[in-house]
């Protein structure tokens, strides 16, 4: 399924759900009418693509320096 931002020549905008993007120019052909006025005149708008933020990650550990590590929970601590 992919949805498409449409715009009448009146410039009413909507969205429609579509099967791909085959669909779309199928039901183009066989004629989309707007919601608002029954326009048929429809065509695609300009959309913004819906990219979703990343996960934040935490750091990597520091490397340990096993002559003496800083860190707490680092296993070389304990073994000194």
């Amino acid at each position: 399924m992919i949805v498409y931002a449409l715009r009448c020549s009146c410039g009413h905008e909507f969205d429609q759900w579509f099967e791909n993007m085959a669909d779309y120019d199928a039901k183009k052909a066989s004629g989309l009418a707007c919601p608002s006025c029954g326009g048929a005149e429809v065509s695609k708008a300009i959309m913004a693509p819906r990219v979703g933020k990343a996960p934040s990650v935490p750091a990597p550990m520091p490397a340990c320096n096993p002559a003496g590590c800083g860190n707490a929970m680092c296993p070389m601590s304990q073994m000194a």
